[in-house]
Formats: C-alpha cells, structure tokens, sequence
C-alpha cells in the first residue's frame, strides 16, 4: 500500500490527511489550528496525531497553503530589484530598487532598440548586498525573450541571486501584468523556501522520505524545487485544493464547490472535470497578475466571522475573530469573566456607531506582534502592552488604564496584523447549539445568553436565528458567483435584489419567489452539514456532503496532477496571408523562429512544444506524463461572394502534459 499524505493550512485550521494513492481510500483524518506566525508548528501539531508506523509509509507528500497570497496581501517579503526594459513600469508596483532601460521588441519579436547592457550592469553593481532577488521584464518579451534572457544570464555571473524572468510566468500579452506577476514571484522566493524547508524538516522527524508537491492555483501539483522557482503560482492553492477534493470525493465533474472556512467561504465551479480558470490571470491583493488560477469567488462569511448585536439589531461581518469556544482552551481565566459578563446587563450602543466601532462586552483583545513604527497613539502603545500576556475586554483595558474604551483604534491594530480579537462567532453558534463541538461549549453558552439578551430572544431562538442569518447570507452569496458566472455581473438593482431577498428569506407579501439550481451543490468544510442542507433547500439544489468533506482541501492536495501547459501563436508573415502556405513566425516562452511555410511552422512548433512541457512536467515532480494538443487555426472569410475565400491571421497551439507525481523519488520517463 502507497500512502499519500495531503496537508492544507488555512486561515483557521491546518488539515491533513493521509489516503491510499492506489484506491483514493481514506486511511486517517486530523485536524490543528493553524499557527499564523509559523506555520510549521500547526503542520507539526496535525501530523503528531497520526500513528507514527503509518507515517513511514508515505511515499508522498502534497501541500496546499494560504501563506503566498497572505504574504502577497500583507505586503511580506524579500527585497526586489527590478530591470525593465523598453518601457516603465506602472508606479503601483513597489520595488526595493529598479531601473528602466532601452530595448524590447515588437509584436513581430523584432528588436525595437538596442538591449543597454552597460546600464544593467552598473545597476547590477550599485545594488549588490542591496537586493535578495531580481525581476527582469522587457516589453513583448512573449513574443521574443532574448533580451531577458541575455540579463538573466549577466545577473547571475554578478549577483549570484534567484533572477526571475518575466516570459517564464508568462505567455499572454500585458507588460504591466507581467511585470507585478514577477515582482510578486521574486518576492515570495524566500517565504516558499521557509516553508518548504519547515515541512522537509517535520518529515525529516517523522522518518518520511518521499517526494514533496506543492500545489498550484490552477489545482495542478509541482515539486518542491520548481515551487522555490515559481512560487506566486502558489496563490489561491487551497481553493484550488478543496475544487480536486470535491471532485476526487464524490467523482463528479460539474458541480459548484462551496468550501466554508474560518475566515471565508471559497464558491468554484468544476467543468468536465477541471476548475474553471481565470481567462485574464488571477487578481492578487487587488492587482491583476497572468497567474493561472481556479476561478474562485470568496466571501467573507466563515466559521470564525464576527457576530455583533447592535443595540437590538443581528450583524453578521465579513472580520475574523478568534471563537470564544477556542479561547477559553488557550486562556481558561476568560471563563469565569465571560460567565460574570452574561449575567450583566447589555451596554447600550448608540445607532449613529457604524458595526465595525461597536465595543461589546463579550469581546477581548490580546497582542499577536509588534510593528517597528507603526502609526499608533499613546492610548494605542498603552493598550498593546497591557494585552501583551493574556486577553482583555476594552472596558476592562479602560478601567486599568483609565481610559474610555473608544480611546483605542483597534481597527488599525487589527489591519496591521498586531491585535487578535476574539469575540462569538457562528462557530459559537454551533457549539452552543451542541451540533459541532470541537472547543469549549460552555464558553459559546455564555456568549450566546449574553448576545441573546440583548436581543430580547431565549438563547435557544437567539441560535435559531443567527444559524438562519448564516444560511440566508451564504445563499446571497452563491447566487452572486452564479450571476457573476452566467451574466457577467453580480451588481443587483433594487428589483433584482428584492427577488434575491424573497429566495433567500422566504419572505412573501404579495409574492413570493423561487429558483432551481442545475449544478448540484458539493459542500467542503467542518461546518457545511449545519448550514448547507437548508441552504440546498432554498435553492433547490441537489446537494452532495461527502464523508471526510471536512479534510476536502488535504484531500485535494494529494490527489491531484502535474499539468504543465504552453501556449504557442504562429502568425503569418505580413502580406502573405492569403497564400496558401505563407511564409511565418512562431512566438513561444521558449523562442521565436522563422518558417518558409505555415504547415513546417505548425510540425515544429507540435514538436518543439510537446518536448517543452514533457520536460516541465518531468522537472515538475511528473511520471508517465501524457500529452494533449489542441490547435486553433484563427480565419477570416472574405465577402459572402468569396464564402470559399479565407485568409489565415494565426494559429494557436496549446500543447498541455499530464501526469501523475512521482513517488519515492522515481524518475520515469
């Protein structure tokens, strides 16, 4: 029996998994919170759970993770230097260092000016012990590489640092799009490299020696070292992971996939088998990258989401707190104050507070980190080191200090990553309810009796009716990735929203309002048997809840394929279009050729590509890799009295390998 052993970390749980790559079947399941400020440590504590004997059997190892896009988001990393060539970049994309130099080339691939290869160089130079890593990128290096190439080759004789390249994430046109998805990978090259190096520790320490995969946004798996190569291909891995995971659990192939998390909901949507991919490359913290990416909706409702009682108002918002029920376990001197707190009578709120000021009673800060600098006030440094061992309410913080409890900007700690809030959530619901229990259900208890007070409701009608608030919100939101999918848009106007409103609700005056799904529903997340079935019921949707659909991600992670694809165009030379085997060139990632015709143009660039991505796919982690080619012969018909006349304007040929990973570190051709 091979083993294969899937780990996901999300924003709240670390997955993993360990099934038998021969059957797909289960072997054991195991959950750990994951640990933000090192990720090992929840890595290490979910593997510890497992029978040690069965460890050594693996024979590989997948990892799915949220720490690229959260690094992209936040803003970490290693310091970039950045050359471009032939034209600037846009000024939103930060650099370490950067400079812009003549050359580039045109549509053609024809060199539009002279590389300036003196001006690299000094530059190379000036920013030695400067930078940890280089972005290169030259305009319409898709469809001529060499001046790339040519830098490449001088940054690493000067430098000895990783060097990155902008043709090598990329072969779809856009400079500026090309140049951030560089910046980005460049970037994130030491942050990958600690986390690989983190996870070949731990399998170090539990004897496992195999193979390491990484998966990528696409869904698709890479081993380690093209990882370290290519790391922004890493965004979006988890929800890519749990789209495999839905469909390797149920064995469909379309289907809408909703993954409910901690901290976000993840809706995509498998066809023929695959997630459906970002046409224009994914949008990473706001900018539009040529990263290859499932194309996944996310909104912000989870387990972890922050539930607010406004007066006697229900607010459901998209911040991630910290459950109480997982509180209490950390610090088990919260209990007896949340106990005390729900008995007391509610603080009143005042209605002009916008939700995300609200001070409740029920909630406690404690200090995750310090920011060298950060723009914080006096009140702000004094209540970061009051937190600083053990968690406090603000009235509480108020009180010691004597201070108002709105004397603080916790929203700017929480943006910046210092503060940690925790606070009752629909995790706490659950708990409460006694329907999930992982944590401290007496903690949820306290919380919900406190909340439900306010409300002037019993706990048991307070949880009724925040689980169907839940319900009604992620029902909203599969409707929009529906709308989004289908239409083009999710903008509702006021009639639209009134119909969504009547679907979600059930509400009717004169009225009423139905929908039927015609994609079954494949529900992945520890919560979803709570929420789901009656969700699947609003929209009449058939609903599938696979058995160890709570590990779906982990799942996902080891059950997918190295898929390396290239995209190659062969244009005919200007003027001869209209022959009948015209003259051509062929623009790939890796070169540009000339051809006396069309038809030698199209065998070779078969050939050259199918030994491309067969290559890739081996360096990939691949074994019997099997090729795909697809060719796009693009023509125009002249005039309806010449319906028989065409004139060829180009050819695409998308050339894909798949294969399985390796495992126990065999290569096979």
């Amino acid at each position: 029996m091979e083993l294969g052993l899937g780990i996901d970390t999300g924003g709240t749980y670390t997955d993993a998994v360990l099934i038998d790559l021969e059957s797909n079947s289960i072997i054991s399941k195991a959950k750990a919170l994951t640990t933000r400020d090192d990720l090992s440590v929840g890595i290490r504590n979910s593997m510890k759970l497992f029978d040690r004997s069965l460890l050594k059997k693996v024979s590989m190892v997948s990892l799915s993770s949220t720490l690229a896009t959260n690094s992209v988001v936040e803003g970490k990393g290693c310091r970039v230097g950045v050359i471009s060539v032939g034209r600037d970049f846009d000024s939103s994309i930060v650099a370490d260092e950067s400079i812009t130099i003549s050359g580039g080339h045109d549509l053609n691939g024809a060199e539009l000016n002279p590389l300036d290869i003196d001006s690299a160089e000094k530059f190379m130079n000036s920013i030695k012990s400067k930078v940890d890593s280089i972005a290169i990128t030259s305009y319409l290096s898709v469809r001529n590489p060499e001046h790339e190439l040519i830098l490449k080759d001088l940054a690493s004789k000067i430098l000895n640092l990783p060097v990155v390249c902008g043709h090598e994430l990329s072969s779809s046109l856009g400079f500026n799009e090309r140049t951030i998805t560089s910046v980005m990978n460049a970037r994130l090259i030491p942050i990958i490299k600690e986390l690989i190096n983190s996870m070949k520790s731990a399998m170090v320490e539990y004897d496992i020696n195999a193979p390491l995969m990484i998966v990528k946004g696409d869904g698709s798996l890479m081993n380690d070292e093209i990882a370290v190569e290519r790391p922004v291909e890493t965004v979006l891995s988890g929800p890519a992971a749990s789209m495999i995971g839905a469909k390797t659990l149920t064995g469909l192939n379309d289907a809408i996939v909703m993954d409910m998390g901690g901290t976000t909901t993840d809706i995509g949507i498998l066809r023929n088998g695959q997630p459906r991919l970002e046409k224009e490359g994914a949008m990473i913290g706001g900018k539009r990258t040529r990263v290859l990416a499932a194309e996944i909706y996310t909104s912000g409702i989870g387990g972890d989401s922050r539930i607010v009682v406004k007066g006697n108002k229900f607010s459901l918002t998209p911040l991630r707190v910290m459950p109480l029920c997982i509180a209490t376990t950390k610090w088990p001197q919260l209990f007896p104050r949340l106990e005390e707190i729900s008995k007391r009578c509610f603080f009143f709120n005042l209605e002009s507070i916008n939700v995300n000021n609200i001070v409740q009673d029920i909630e406690f800060f404690v200090k995750i980190k310090d920011i060298k600098d950060a723009p914080l006030s006096e009140n702000d440094r004094k209540l970061l080191e009051y937190i600083s061992n053990e968690p406090f309410s603000l009235s509480e913080a108020g009180a010691s200090l004597n201070l108002h409890p709105f004397a603080f900007n916790v929203s700017k700690m929480e943006e910046l990553g210092m503060i940690q809030r925790i606070g009752l959530t629909p995790t706490d619901i659950l708990h409460a309810e006694g329907s999930y229990i992982e944590y401290d259900r007496k903690a949820s208890e306290y919380g919900v009796k406190h909340q439900a007070l306010k409300m002037n409701m019993l706990p048991e009608e307070f949880i009724s009716f925040a689980k169907e608030k839940v319900i009604e919100k992620i029902s909203e939101e599969l409707l929009k990735k529906l709308f989004l999918e289908n239409i083009g848009t999710f903008e509702l106007d006021k009639v639209s929203k009134a119909l969504v409103d009547r679907v979600v609700s059930g509400s009717s005056d004169d009225f009423s309002c139905s929908i039927s799904l015609n994609l079954p529903i494949i529900g992945i997340g520890a919560p979803v048997s709570a929420y789901y079935p009656l969700m699947s019921e609003k929209l009449n949707a058939k609903l599938f809840l696979p058995e160890y659909s709570e590990v779906g991600n982990a799942i996902g992670a080891v059950t997918g394929s190295v898929i390396e694809q290239v995209e190659i165009l062969i244009k005919p030379v200007s003027g001869s279009r209209i022959i009948d085997d015209p003259n051509c060139t062929l623009f790939a990632t890796f070169g540009k050729y000339e051809y006396e015709t069309w038809s030698k143009a199209v065998e070779d660039g078969k050939t050259l590509g199918c030994e491309y991505v067969k290559r890739r796919a081996l360096k990939s982690g691949a074994r019997n890799v099997d090729i795909n080619i697809v060719q796009d012969d693009r023509e125009y018909t002249v005039g309806m009295e010449y319906s028989d006349s065409k004139i060829l304007m180009e050819t695409v040929l998308t050339i894909t390998a798949i294969g399985k990973p390796n495992q126990f570190f065999v290569e096979e051709a």
